[in-house]
């Protein structure tokens, strides 16, 4: 009965664990969490924290129409002074 399986035992079964993991391992790196290790753009910048930083939340403003272009600017310019 210790021949059962052949020679090498339960070997071909020996693959399914570390191709179960690769496939875990794939799914976790591409699941698409906008970072830019996960093919996201970067174009997010967070604080220490994980808030937007008032860089974010000026373009969004910007991109939303919530602001004119001259507002954008001028407040674009107090932020990088």
């Amino acid at each position: 009965m210790m021949w059962l399986y052949g020679p090498w035992g339960g070997f071909p079964w020996m693959w399914v664990f570390p191709l179960i993991f690769l496939v875990v391992l794939l799914i976790f790196l591409f699941r698409g969490t906008g970072g830019p290790m996960c093919g996201g753009s970067g174009m997010h910048r967070r604080g220490p924290s994980g808030e937007s930083t008032a860089r974010d939340i000026l373009d969004q403003r910007y991109a939303r129409g919530a602001i004119s272009a001259d507002d954008y600017q001028r407040m674009k310019k107090d932020l990088e002074a």
